[in-house]
């Protein structure tokens, strides 16, 4: 479903699908990421649903938090991702991923280098909501894999049976050495919780 003009990337909060029909080849990322065979298997089958919530910090109002857990198909738990949007490095561990650090933060599009393939994918399809305003960065590192990833997040309009529908997107690379994975992750609105 279209994300209602009411959801902004300055609130988030709400139960997100993956559109997998829509978004990029996920297996050829999470493989590049050390992810075995038969759990990607599973990851394909399964539907993907996020559950976000974001708000600003209680002693600093100036930081926003975007925290996210992860169901899977059955009630199957995922991922669980506290991030916070003040650029300073933090470790991270779950069950898929492994050991990482990251880093999130607000950015305008004109904080990407035009010149960098890989930053210019970041770029690309934004509405004029996102190009024009502010957007979400999260990069993290996984040093024992060997991998980074790379992600912008807003709003972009995405072809749906022959119409444009205003979809949350990320925008995402991923790099281990010199193999580079660049895919959109397309995300239907499900609703708030009651």
């Amino acid at each position: 479903m279209a994300a209602p003009d009411s959801v902004t990337i300055k609130d988030l909060t709400g139960n997100w699908v993956m559109n997998k029909s829509l978004s990029g080849d996920t297996d050829s990322v999470l493989a590049l990421q050390g992810i075995g065979w038969l759990t990607r298997k599973a990851i394909g089958l399964a539907t993907v649903t996020q559950h976000l919530k974001q708000y600003f910090d209680e002693k600093d109002a100036t930081i926003t938090h975007i925290d996210f857990s992860q169901t899977a198909t059955g009630g199957i738990k995922g991922t669980t991702e506290l991030r916070t949007l003040d650029y300073q490095w933090r470790p991270h561990s779950d069950h898929l991923f492994g050991d990482l650090k990251g880093r999130s933060r607000w950015i305008k599009l004109a904080d990407l280098d035009e010149a960098n393939e890989d930053q210019n994918f970041l770029r690309q399809d934004w509405l004029p909501e996102s190009a024009e305003g502010e957007l979400v960065e999260s990069y993290v590192e996984n040093d024992i894999n060997g991998w980074t990833g790379h992600q912008v997040w807003g709003f972009q309009e995405v072809e749906v049976s022959g119409k444009k529908e205003r979809r949350h997107v990320r925008n995402v690379v991923v790099r281990k050495a010199e193999e580079v994975r660049r895919i959109k992750l397309v995300f239907d609105w499900a609703g708030k919780d009651k």
